[in-house]
């Protein structure tokens, strides 16, 4: 039975990864156990909830274990019940607890409901059936609800979780970077990738990368100029203000500022300023893509080597590994006599 159950990418990587302690941990107690206790949730051969048991299953056949077959209409259900399902087992990080939740809105809007009619893509303001319930209220509407948040919430998430996506085929592992928070890229920036073309997510990703000093310095000061209050202004601010209030106040009128004169050669360069013109990403914007793919590359194979070590005890696989391994090699020597 084991050899017959997937693990599906897709599936996988809506799940918040665990740590190392956490792994070890999970691994102990099963096998102090000598049986895993909560079932693999599976859909048609694909496992959907219980990846790192199965890996551990992999490790330790002898292991008992149980399957439980989940029906769904299709693979946007599936994700919407893996997204679910972890929002109410486990203490998210705030990223984390983002991320699915903008997973979860973005498949509902894909799922096919009951009657088989499809969620409107983006137009929410027709009310239609959910997955989930004959309601008719929106989604986004009804996911804060259950989550004790508010729609605008749900919408600002869903385009988050694109941009993690969006930033992640940039740049494989950025998106756990961004999840558990080793940087702390701000919402509006992640949201920005996914909205932007192909070609200028890679420099969007760099930026991301920075640290805040760096990003700091590379932006212009903002000029500011002067407000002036005119009486009016000050007169409607007094609407709201109570009688008691009023007569605390000195009765003296306050003094209005003199206008300040901007002739037109002041005025284009204040437009200047305020103007940035796009470029595109320089080499040294990209060093550090460069430096995350490389530990990115050796943080997951030590991870796959670790929970699949017949990579090193099958000779097909061993010399698999040794090929590819081969392969990187000719590469980066390549890629070091470019420097040379």
């Amino acid at each position: 039975m084991l050899r017959q159950l997937k693990i599906d990418p897709e599936f996988q990587s809506k799940i918040p990864p665990l740590t190392f302690e956490e792994l070890n941990l999970l691994e102990t107690n099963i096998l102090e156990e000598g049986r895993i206790l909560s079932p693999l949730i599976v859909w048609n051969g694909l496992i959907v909830d219980g990846h790192n048991r199965f890996a551990i299953l992999k490790n330790h056949p002898e292991i008992k274990y149980t399957v439980l077959e989940k029906e769904f209409d299709n693979r946007y259900e599936a994700i919407v019940w893996i997204c679910k399902n972890q929002l109410g087992r486990r203490n998210l990080k705030p990223e984390q607890f983002k991320y699915l939740l903008g997973q979860q809105y973005e498949a509902e809007k894909l799922a096919t409901n009951f009657n088989g009619n499809r969620f409107t893509s983006g137009d929410e303001t027709r009310c239609g059936q959910n997955v989930h319930t004959y309601k008719p209220e929106r989604t986004a509407e009804r996911i804060a609800r259950e989550n004790n948040t508010n729609e605008r919430y749900v919408r600002r998430a869903g385009q988050f979780s694109k941009g993690v996506d969006a930033a992640e085929e940039v740049s494989p592992g950025i998106k756990q970077e961004i999840l558990t928070g080793s940087i702390k890229p701000t919402e509006r920036a992640v949201a920005a990738i996914a909205k932007a073309s192909l070609e200028e997510r890679p420099a969007l990703v760099a930026e991301l990368c920075k640290p805040k000093e760096q990003k700091k310095a590379g932006k212009k000061e903002k000029v500011v100029s002067p407000k002036i209050e005119t009486k009016a202004t000050e007169t409607e601010a007094m609407k709201d203000v109570g009688p008691t209030e009023l007569l605390a106040e000195p009765l003296s009128e306050p003094a209005v500022p003199a206008p300040v004169k901007i002739d037109n050669k002041q005025l284009l360069e204040i437009a200047a300023s305020r103007y940035h013109a796009k470029r595109r990403a320089t080499g040294s914007d990209m060093l550090c893509e460069i430096e995350v793919a490389a530990d990115n590359l050796k943080q997951r194979w030590e991870q796959t080597f670790q929970y699949y070590p017949d990579l090193f005890t099958e000779p097909d696989n061993r010399a698999a590994v040794a090929k590819i391994a081969q392969s990187l090699m000719d590469y980066l020597k390549e890629v070091e006599e470019r420097t040379e």
